[in-house]
């Protein structure tokens, strides 16, 4: 039984998709805005009810259309793609808005993963809200869960904060904000910036176990873990990794417990066998390392003790 799908566009196009072997056809879908999540790397992560929202749509929006051809083309998927991204996006709003107001299906994608994480979908559902147009969520694969699941730190409450700036005192800034959420932190990270990023994670959060994750659900899925410390030295000590990168940082608790523990005087002394050798950052660098106590206060009591 074969059924052409009805397009606002008045042409006309077999849909369906391909799966295991066997073309399924595609049931038409309500009209509006569907959110579809797509693989973060693995394509057997796509769900029928994805496959067949991407089938029976008008037109696929997507991120990069390149990366979204592939999935379709995989799966015999021939709707339409149309590019919306950063750049393009507030000029293609409007028209958009225009054709789901005509009671068009149209499917929302981004490069991998969930939509609207790190991406300009955000600002095309509000507005979608706003006209009273209907938003349909697909849900899926999404890079932040998936490696919360594996990093082996509390899932209980987690703190997701996408991309750091790229530049350290910038960085560091965000993270003194970050400090005290009672929760996992969840960084997507550049694999060319992430030695430096645990590093300043280190000296601005003090000691934590922390994970790294990277390739989810690739061939080449790795998952580092273990403090701050071992990994920054771990990544600072080899080239730049290979491909999307999830860092994930426990939260304060045990750690900054023990380091507080750590009592001032201990701290003291450490600092009064540096401090007639090296320069005052260098004695406070090695002392912040070796105790995980913020680099901050570790630097406020070499000041204390220089002024002493």
């Amino acid at each position: 039984m074969t059924q052409h799908s009805h397009h606002g566009t008045g042409a006309e196009r077999l849909s369906g998709f391909t799966a295991f072997g066997m073309r399924a056809e595609a049931t038409p879908i309500a009209p509006g805005l569907h959110v579809v999540a797509t693989p973060i790397g693995n394509l057997g992560d796509v769900s029928f009810r994805a496959l067949g929202t991407l089938a029976a749509a008008a037109a696929v929006l997507a991120e990069d259309t390149r990366v979204t051809k592939t999935l379709l083309a995989h799966y015999g998927i021939t709707t339409p793609l149309i590019p919306y991204h950063e750049h393009n996006a507030e000029e293609m709003r409007p028209r958009i808005l225009a054709r789901l107001k005509e009671g068009e299906a149209l499917a929302l994608v981004s490069d991998a993963g969930t939509p609207l994480v790190s991406d300009p979908g955000f600002k095309l559902v509000q507005a979608a809200l706003a006209e009273g147009l209907p938003v349909t969520g697909v849900p899926g694969p999404s890079a932040v869960l998936a490696a919360l699941v594996v990093a082996g730190l509390p899932t209980d409450r987690f703190f997701f904060e996408g991309f750091l700036p790229p530049k350290s005192a910038a960085r560091r800034e965000r993270l003194e904000a970050l400090r005290a959420v009672p929760g996992t932190l969840v960084f997507f990270e550049s694999p060319r910036r992430v030695a430096e990023m645990l590093a300043d994670a280190r000296d601005v959060l003090g000691e934590r176990p922390a994970a790294v994750a990277r390739e989810l659900t690739k061939y080449y899925e790795n998952v580092r873990r273990g403090s701050l410390t071992e990994l920054a030295e771990r990544y600072a000590g080899e080239d730049a990794p290979k491909g999307e990168i999830v860092v994930l940082i426990g939260p304060p608790g045990q750690a900054a417990e023990a380091s507080a523990a750590e009592s001032e005087e201990a701290i003291d002394a450490k600092l009064r066998a540096h401090l007639g050798k090296l320069s005052v950052k260098d004695a406070v660098a090695i002392v912040a390392q070796e105790t995980g106590m913020p680099r901050k206060r570790v630097y406020a009591r070499a000041v204390a003790l220089v002024k002493e």
